[in-house]
C-alpha cells in the first residue's frame, strides 16, 4: 500500500514521502496513529495544501521535545527492586517502572517513549534511551537496587559483586584472627 508519511517515521522516512508499506502495518499503525494517509491523488493535494502546517506544528513539537530533552538528558532514576545475592532480579523492570520513576521526579514521560535494548533484569546502573519526538532521543540513567542506601553505593561507582566480595572478605579476615588468638591462647598453657 502506497501512504504519504504526515510526519517522520524511524526507518520509513521523512515528512512528505510517498512510501510503499504492507497493507496491515498502514492499517493497523500507520493510519490509526495519523501518521499517515493513503496515497490517493485527492490526498496528495490535500497533503500539499496543508504541508505548512503539519511543518510548522512538526517544528513546535520538535521544538518542546528539544526543550524537555535538555532537561531530562543525564538523569538518573532509582527503582526499588528485590533481588537474589548474586544480584539477579526476581522479575525485570520495564519502561512503565521507569515512565512512573520519571513521572514521581517531575517529568511527564509516556512508556511508549522510552526504548529498553534488553530487558533489565539485574542490579545496577543502566543506560536507557527516551525517544520524546521522532527526531529527539536523550539517554537517562537507571539505578536498579534493593535498597536506597545500596542505590547510593552503586551511584558512588561500586558494584553488588564487589560489595558482596568486600564483606565476604572482611569475614574470613575476622575468622582467621579469632583462629589465631584461639591458637595463642592454647600455645601460652
Amino acid at each position: 500500500m502506497q501512504v504519504i508519511l504526515l510526519e517522520r517515521v524511524a526507518k520509513l522516512g521523512q515528512m512528505g514521502e510517498v512510501v510503499k508499506v504492507k497493507d496491515g502495518y498502514a492499517r493497523n499503525f500507520l493510519l490509526p496513529q495519523g501518521k499517515a494517509l493513503r496515497a490517493s491523488d485527492a490526498n496528495i493535494k490535500n497533503f500539499e495544501a496543508q504541508k505548512a502546517q503539519l511543518e510548522a506544528r512538526n517544528l513546535e513539537t520538535r521544538k518542546e521535545a528539544e526543550a524537555l530533552g535538555e532537561k531530562l538528558d543525564g538523569q538518573s532514576y532509582i527503582v526499588i527492586r528485590s533481588a537474589s545475592d548474586a544480584g539477579a532480579l526476581y522479575g525485570s523492570v520495564t519502561p512503565r517502572d521507569i515512565a512512573d520513576a520519571a513521572t514521581a521526579a517531575g517529568f511527564t514521560i509516556d512508556r511508549k517513549q522510552i526504548s529498553l535494548d534488553a530487558p533489565i533484569k539485574d542490579l545496577g546502573l543502566h543506560r536507557v534511551t527516551v525517544v520524546l519526538h521522532p527526531e529527539v532521543s536523550v539517554s537517562v540513567s537507571v539505578n536498579v537496587a534493593r535498597s536506597a542506601e545500596e542505590a547510593e553505593l552503586q551511584a558512588s561507582g561500586k558494584s553488588i559483586q564487589e560489595l558482596a566480595a568486600e564483606a565476604e572478605a572482611a569475614a574470613e579476615f575476622e575468622i582467621a584472627e579469632l583462629f589465631d588468638e584461639v591458637g595463642a591462647a592454647a600455645s601460652d598453657e
